[in-house]
């Protein structure tokens, strides 16, 4: 028995108009079934790939930014090398000491005293007095204060205290005199910049809360540069010896 499909006695482009219809019909079917899913997918990848290269770009500004970071932090050392050589965190006696006695000697002075005193307590530095006695002259001292000055350390010169020394004539000449003519007394007084205390974590702890403390900055101590108080005179006495 034939298939009759009903199109028996109908021109040949009846049946081939149906036979497109057919075929469209199939090509949707198949489109929804198979290539929609894959176009999704596609539109898929290519926002994963989108997101991907913004993450690339992301990432390599960071890269950039660290770098910058980096040589920031290295610039911030490098100044807080200096500031620590002006505004040091620990006294160094023996250092400070050592460097008195060579300027002493280098002046032709005889040094009767060098008497640190007792750390004074500011804010955010301590002040350290150390009472200086010595016989000399005045050219000489003056060089001395010159010398201390040139310091990378903050040293201020206060209460200075200049008196002549008695010349007693010397049988041998003036050539054997005492060069001393000047006894001075004066305090050098110097800095110590005081480090933050560590936070005590054990009780935030057993709390559960807690604020972190805010970051002090230390304030330029009398006589340094960006100081309020301004810078302290030192003296330099001069005059004939």
């Amino acid at each position: 028995m034939a298939l009759k499909t009903g199109l028996e006695g109908k021109p040949w482009y009846v049946g081939l108009g149906a036979g497109l219809g057919i075929g469209l019909l199939l090509f949707g079917a198949g489109y929804w079934r198979l290539l929609d899913p894959m176009r999704e997918d596609y539109d898929r990848a290519v926002t994963q790939l989108a997101s991907l290269q913004n993450k690339i770009q992301e990432g390599r500004a960071a890269k950039n930014e660290l770098q910058k970071f980096r040589e920031e932090v290295r610039q911030l050392e490098l100044e807080l090398d200096k500031l620590l050589r002006i505004l040091p965190a620990r006294r160094n006696t023996p250092d400070l000491m050592r460097r008195i006695r060579s300027l002493a000697e280098q002046g032709d002075f005889t040094l009767r005293a060098f008497t640190p005193g007792v750390l004074t307590d500011k804010e955010f530095y301590s002040e350290w007095p150390i009472k200086v006695d010595l016989d000399g002259s005045y050219h000489n001292l003056a060089l001395f204060f010159d010398r201390i000055s040139r310091f990378s350390r903050i040293i201020n010169v206060e209460n200075l205290e200049i008196k002549a020394l008695p010349q007693v004539k010397n049988p041998k000449g003036p050539a054997e005199a005492n060069p001393h003519t000047i006894n001075a007394k004066f305090t050098a007084k110097t800095f110590v910049y005081k480090e933050p205390e560590p936070e005590d974590t054990t009780a935030k702890d057993k709390k559960g809360k807690g604020k972190a403390p805010a970051v002090a900055r230390p304030t330029a101590p009398p006589g340094s540069p960006g100081s309020e108080d301004g810078p302290t005179t030192r003296s330099r006495p001069g005059g004939p010896d």
